[in-house]
């Protein structure tokens, strides 16, 4: 993973400090919108003055338009580098296959392998480098904002978010490594039965099938294996999820009973749910999607750079 970030940030390292930049911003005001929530909550009563509650309404939505402004300019701009990585990554390939100068992979690949790495897994690879750093600059950014938040006005509530966030990461962590050992697997056979089928001639065909068929059995096993996975680690997360509104609902009941909490907090601690959720399961996506790509990104860099022995 430390090879694949050092080459992301060589190639598109002056581009990734602006998207940098910018996340670091969307970060900040993740947890700022909870405030005006608490105080909007808290303030409602027969002794709120109009006047006050229009001026904090009107500084929640311009949070709000802030907040999605930088995130549009951030989403173009990453997928602007997307695009130009992806026609970064074609382009090397295509000009190693008709290097002649150079003895590499690629050059005794069939054509139908070529056309799947150029189509498919450069597009794969090339989209997420435009996100390989600010995607999870912004979601960490955003739990420790919100939950930093909600500690400070709940340490419990706080330590309690805490509680469902690390279960998560366990879960995925222990599960990703065999999703990865499967993405792989499934991207050779494809590569090799695209390969089969490209090549073949008319007088061959017969013979050929015969492989295909099993190359296709084998790649719809490895899917159903990852789809098992997949949805084991979704399943958790959702019942998680379950427990966390539950929690802070049960939590927040009995510190109000207390006298150590009021409504706009437990509200406010509702919402910062959500807004976990959200970027949770994003960087949890990132993750997995990290983990696919870069078996996809080792593939290519050993088709088209490496030197055969």
């Amino acid at each position: 993973m430390l090879y694949f970030y050092k080459r992301i940030w060589k190639a598109t390292g002056r581009v990734q400090m602006l998207l940098v930049a910018l996340s670091l911003i969307v970060a900040a005001l993740a947890a700022v919108p909870l405030q005006f929530q608490k105080d909007i909550i808290n303030s409602l009563g027969p002794d709120l003055q109009m006047e006050h509650l229009l001026w904090m309404c009107a500084g929640y939505f311009a949070v709000i338009v802030v907040t999605n402004l930088f995130k549009f300019v951030l989403n173009y701009r990453s997928s602007l580098l997307g695009e130009a990585t992806i026609r970064r990554i074609r382009t090397a390939i295509y000009d190693a296959r008709q290097n002649t100068d150079a003895d590499l992979p690629i050059q005794t690949e069939s054509s139908g392998t070529v056309a799947t790495i150029i189509a498919a897994e450069a597009e794969e690879v090339g989209r997420f480098v435009g996100q390989a750093v600010a995607n999870p600059l912004v979601q960490v950014g955003t739990l420790v904002s919100v939950i930093s938040f909600v500690a400070s006005t709940q340490s419990y509530l706080g330590a309690f978010l805490v509680a469902i966030v690390v279960p998560q990461a366990l879960i995925v962590f222990l599960l990703q490594e065999k999703v990865n050992r499967r993405v792989k697997a499934r991207t050779l056979v494809l590569r090799r039965a695209t390969g089969t089928i490209s090549d073949e001639a008319l007088s061959s065909a017969v013979a050929a099938a015969k492989s295909v068929m099993q190359d296709f059995d084998e790649i719809y096993k490895t899917r159903r294996g990852i789809f098992k996975l997949k949805l084991s680690m979704k399943f958790a997360m959702n019942v998680l999820s379950g427990i966390g509104l539950v929690g802070i609902l049960m939590i927040g009941g009995v510190l109000m009973m207390q006298g150590r909490s009021d409504i706009g907090t437990v509200v406010a601690a509702l919402s910062a749910l959500d807004k976990i959720n959200g970027p949770w399961r994003l960087l949890l996506g990132f993750y997995k999607e990290l983990s696919a790509v870069r078996v996809k990104f080792d593939l290519i860099v050993g088709e088209s750079l490496s030197q055969r022995a």
